[in-house]
């Protein structure tokens, strides 16, 4: 199904590794110029590099940036002041009792999680409005709706999806969108190095260790395994699409059956 996004520019934040780059590989498949993004310059030009390879009508850009430093944000804007497609992706997490977390950490994950997603799109979103389309897309958790045992994680993830809703009201009437995706525990380059490690018996195929390691820590979940980055990204690349102009402030979950309905 063509998506109807050729020649659409996206940035995708966070897109060196993980959901980040399976987004913006999903978009460039569809014809859509990525703009690749995270700190390290090498790694951009790496992924970067990448996506040229496979999608060659395509045009991916190098967007290095720490977008949590003011200045680097600003450079970005000069850089690439106009886009179509916005996915803030970068986060932080990490699992830490309550009585650690002091201010310092509180204050670091609501600057990287949700101020500066807010600071990108408070600059692009006049833009896609005044153009007639846009898609903003804030990648939330599940521990959005459900915390766990990283409570500073889950504030801010609970944030994504207040501010979310309140931008979408700034586009009634109009073919742009703000909305917030939920996975559920995925397959993340750091989450296949838990597994192995805590998982050492070489008689068992990655499968056979993921579905034991989640039955004996994720029991809750309906799928059992792992959510792909690439499904992920392909529900990421359907929301930026032109017929998914109907999802507007909306939560969308894909977390496997971890969360229990509200109805």
């Amino acid at each position: 199904m063509d998506m109807g996004l050729k020649n659409k520019t996206a940035l995708v934040t966070g897109s060196t590794k993980g959901i980040g780059r399976a987004i913006a590989m999903e978009l460039a498949q569809e014809g859509v110029n990525v703009l690749i993004n995270g700190r390290c310059a090498e790694e951009v030009q790496r992924v970067v590099r990448e996506i040229k390879s496979a999608y060659p009508n395509t045009s991916p850009q190098n967007a290095a940036a720490d977008i949590v430093n003011a200045t680097e944000r600003e450079a970005l804007f000069k850089t690439f002041p106009q886009i179509d497609i916005l996915i803030n992706n970068t986060g932080i997490y990490e699992i830490m009792p309550y009585y650690n977390i002091d201010d310092t950490v509180w204050e670091k994950y609501i600057q990287t999680n949700v101020l500066s997603a807010n600071a990108l799109t408070k600059f692009y979103l006049p833009t896609m409005l005044n153009n007639g389309f846009g898609r903003v897309i804030f990648i939330a958790s599940e521990e959005a709706v459900m915390p766990g045992h990283m409570p500073q994680y889950a504030v801010t993830k609970s944030m994504l999806l207040s501010l979310s809703k309140s931008l979408s009201k700034l586009t009634k009437g109009t073919e742009v969108t703000v909305n917030t995706l939920l996975p559920g525990p995925t397959l993340s380059e750091n989450v296949k190095q838990i597994i192995e490690s805590v998982i050492q018996d070489e008689s068992l195929t990655f499968d056979e260790k993921e579905k034991t390691f989640m039955a004996a820590n994720l029991p809750q979940s309906e799928l059992q395994r792992f959510i792909r980055p690439s499904e992920i990204g392909r529900l990421a690349t359907f929301v930026c699409s032109p017929y998914a102009t109907p999802f507007k402030g909306s939560p969308i979950r894909m977390d496997g059956g971890m969360v229990p309905t509200i109805y």
